[in-house]
């Protein structure tokens, strides 16, 4: 795991909610634009966004451009994905046909705002991505399905080694100008690597020093501080140094948040700064900081440099994993009461957990082919034991379990892991102690494919074979009847 070389301990910031106070607003419809979204909301206020990203709706009541755009794997043809009607929800039909029998990955994170701040590919900086060039990974577009409002949708799933940015921005705060923003993130996906930020950062993908950057973190990094409880937390990344308060160091005030979705938000101006987050499906917004710029050399007066990040540190650090549905950033520091209100059209907007891919507990995965089971041979519990088909008979080494981290448990602790993270057809799919890394990521598909995250392989019975013992390897998919399983109580 790869860090950035920052001189300042960190301070953990975390969400409470405070239960009372939201404002109600009645949830829009998909044939109805919404006469008040975020971004409309911060124009009313005197804070303009001007950046507005999201895979799962409109931030405008009027948008009705692109959300995002796919990539298919079959033929390298790209497809942009809209809303549903103007100030609505993704329309995620269109991804599901587009991208049926292949894989897809995003390529472009569309800017609602109209200054074409869209987020692309991260480029090498600092340190290498793994992807051709020193570029970094794109997040497959499968990866995070939930529900808004009922309307099925997608978030950006990074896993370590995935990032998108933009160093030419248009309207991006830059040295010490004001600015807010917030994200709404997973908050059970998450590790301890750097950094997964989303925000301000440098414009040469590079640590050009502290009070660079300003952005929000999310996760469970102790390196250089933390907060109560094992994290995760809310923190800002200002480089050199990941703050939640005016000093470096633990902050016993700031406990640990893992809703289902978290709402972050940091703000700043001269020398004065914010953070705050909350429940995105129910209740206002906690703020666990507001004062004066961290006392650190460099942070005051700021240095922004107004290229915005996904995924990533400034100086492209990319030992990060996440899940990322929408976010905006301001010209100017927004007030709280202006940033109460988007946490209302947060709540009111239905974010829910999709129950594809995870939820089956204690389950037999059986083959179609085969009617054979996936099964830890002799109920090994040994890392990188190789899993195969065996006749199902209920033992402990063929009883899994799907879980809201796309993960395939046994054992309760042992995780069905494509091996040495490997990436080409034939890689055995083995156990190992879960780890949260996108190796062990599964989309359990309603075409009955279990397709691993990271490698888009399918897994397979070796040689499309049925015998007791047949090994169990990651293939392309193809939609053979050795690639389908059920899960079955």
């Amino acid at each position: 795991m790869r860090y950035r070389r920052k001189t300042a301990a960190v301070l953990a910031a975390a969400v409470t909610f405070l239960a009372g106070g939201a404002i109600a607003l009645a949830v829009p419809t998909a044939a109805q634009a919404a006469t008040s979204q975020p971004c409309d909301i911060y124009a009313s206020g005197g804070t303009p966004c001007v950046a507005a990203h999201s895979t799962t709706r409109a931030l405008y009541g009027s948008y009705s451009g692109p959300l995002y755009q796919v990539r298919r794997s079959s033929d390298n043809a790209t497809r942009d994905i809209g809303v549903l009607a103007a100030g609505g929800y993704a329309d995620a039909s269109a991804q599901d046909s587009f991208c049926a029998n292949t894989t897809c990955l995003i390529t472009i994170i569309y800017d609602q705002s109209g200054r074409n701040n869209r987020l692309t590919q991260a480029p090498p900086g600092g340190f290498q991505g793994p992807a051709a060039g020193g570029y970094d990974n794109l997040a497959d577009a499968t990866a995070a399905p939930i529900s808004i409002a009922g309307h099925k949708a997608y978030g950006v799933y990074v896993a370590a080694g995935t990032g998108y940015r933009n160093n030419n921005t248009n309207g991006v705060a830059k040295g010490d100008a004001a600015e807010g923003m917030y994200a709404i993130f997973d908050g059970t996906h998450y590790n301890g690597g750097c950094c997964f930020d989303y925000g301000n950062a440098e414009t040469n993908s590079r640590d050009n020093g502290n009070g660079t950057m300003e952005a929000i973190y999310f996760g469970n990094i102790k390196v250089w501080g933390y907060g109560t409880g094992n994290g995760p937390w809310i923190m800002a990344d200002l480089e050199n140094g990941l703050f939640s308060g005016v000093n470096a160091g633990y902050n016993a005030n700031d406990p640990s948040v893992n809703y289902r979705f978290v709402t972050a938000i940091v703000k700043g101006e001269s020398n004065h700064w914010a953070i705050r987050g909350g429940n995105s499906q129910s209740g206002g917004l906690s703020t666990f900081y507001d004062g004066k710029r961290p006392n650190v050399s460099g942070y005051n007066p700021m240095k922004k440099e107004g290229a915005i990040i996904l995924g990533i540190g400034g100086d492209n650090s990319h030992g990060s994993a996440g899940t990322f549905y929408e976010g905006v950033m301001t010209s100017g520091y927004p007030s709280d009461a202006t940033e109460n209100a988007v946490q209302a059209n947060i709540t009111a907007a239905g974010y829910a957990a999709s129950s594809g891919g995870g939820g089956q507990s204690n389950v037999e995965i059986v083959g179609a082919q085969s009617g054979r089971c996936v099964d830890v041979p002799n109920a090994s519990t040994t890392n990188g034991t190789q899993t195969q088909l065996y006749d199902c008979w209920g033992g402990s080494g063929q009883r899994w379990t799907s879980t809201s981290s796309r993960q395939l448990t046994v054992y309760g602790n042992k995780c069905l892991d494509a091996s040495g993270q490997g990436t080409a057809n034939g890689t055995a799919a083995i156990i190992w102690d879960c780890n949260g890394q996108a190796n062990q990521q599964w989309n359990v598909n309603s075409d009955g494919t279990v397709r691993g995250v990271q490698s888009g392989l399918c897994l397979d019975a070796n040689g499309a074979a049925t015998a007791n013992g047949t090994k169990l390897i990651l293939w392309a998919c193809n939609g053979g009847s050795n690639q389908r399983w059920s899960l079955r109580s």
